[in-house]
């Protein structure tokens, strides 16, 4: 079976668009420094008491810890691509990170990226109070081992400064192709800056938002409560959604020639090109993605969130058992699509 998360598999509340829900939590060490002034020796102590402190967790929570230096380029790439861990993860020093993961795949903590531990719950569609659960009851078994640097003024003391308060980064990836469509993207996101809430690419900060798909999230921290900014979070997006239904709609009753002819492009071209690139694979899988919605086109056993992971150079080169140049991943990349559209479509 080939490695695909749970929260990939398109369940739970308005799936068809909010691909996930996260919650992350930032938390450090009392009395220790941050892993960016950290000597080699203390980031060595840290990691061996970290990871202590996960292997004798109680509850059931089964995670695996594991030293990135342990693992390969093409592994490591592989759980950033599914996003267990941030591509910051991929920067030296290796040596001194690792990460802990469930056997699900919802649940990752990783060691030593900015801050001494960041947890993280994923679940997929809209679950940000589920997530949230999870996330708050294994922050809990964790600080009944590990000492957390912890302000009565401030809360949880982070190395940037932005994070500090709750520590808390809740966020949703969600897929917008209609409102990309209909030119209503930019003042959405527009009205998101201006209530506190950042859009970021498909892999958070500093990346594209290919594909149409975006992580909203909320901005700063500190002056309300964890319940507080998920509320939030989850209003917003409810609206988000509700806007791209509308705008799907529009698209059907006013524009239904330019749009079947769009989708059934980008399924021709998927569903019969040698050579593709990461990028051009984005960008048709959002078309299909928006066309199999809408029911112009026939559905397939895959989600979108897995094929999108199948479209990802460590995924490739994982599935290989190699090293792949550029151009044998065009290759292998249409393939796997073309093969993947025409077989489950005909058995879907």
């Amino acid at each position: 079976m080939e490695p695909f998360s749970a929260w990939m598999q398109a369940q739970g509340p308005d799936a068809d668009i909010v691909l996930s829900s996260r919650i992350r939590l930032a938390r450090n060490l009392k009395d220790t420094r941050f892993p960016n002034h950290m000597t080699a020796d203390g980031a060595q102590t840290m990691l061996a008491r970290v990871e202590q402190a996960i292997l004798g967790v109680q509850g059931g929570w089964a995670l695996h810890f594991q030293k990135l230096a342990d693992l390969s380029p093409v592994n490591r790439q592989v759980l950033m691509e599914k996003h267990l861990m941030s591509p910051a993860m991929m920067e030296d020093p290796i040596a001194f990170r690792a990460v802990a993961i469930d056997e699900r795949e919802s649940i990752s903590i990783m060691v030593n990226e900015e801050d001494h531990l960041r947890l993280q719950v994923l679940l997929s569609g809209l679950q940000l109070s589920e997530a949230w659960s999870v996330a708050d009851r294994l922050d809990d078994t964790l600080e009944a081992t590990l000492d957390y640097a912890f302000d009565a003024r401030l809360g949880y003391l982070t190395a940037c400064p932005t994070n500090i308060g709750t520590a808390m980064r809740a966020s949703v990836m969600v897929h917008l192709p209609a409102l990309v469509l209909t030119r209503q993207a930019s003042q959405v996101f527009t009205t998101l800056a201006q209530i506190g809430m950042v859009v970021r690419g498909l892999y958070g900060e500093g990346s594209d938002a290919v594909g149409n798909i975006f992580q909203i999230s909320n901005q700063v921290s500190l002056g309300l409560s964890e319940e507080e900014f998920i509320h939030n979070l989850a209003t917003v997006t409810q609206q988000i959604v509700g806007r791209e239904r509308h705008a799907r709609e529009y698209l059907q009753h006013n524009a239904e020639l330019m749009l079947a002819d769009r989708v059934e492009r980008a399924w021709g071209l998927m569903s019969h090109a040698r050579i593709m690139t990461s990028e051009e694979a984005l960008r048709l899988l959002s078309e299909v993605k928006l066309g199999q919605d809408l029911k112009l086109l026939p559905a397939t056993k895959s989600t979108f969130a897995q094929l999108t992971l199948v479209t990802r150079p460590g995924f490739l080169q994982s599935q290989s058992g190699r090293e792949l140049s550029a151009s044998e991943r065009d290759q292998m990349r249409a393939t796997l699509l073309r093969k993947r559209l025409q077989d489950e479509a005909q058995s879907a």
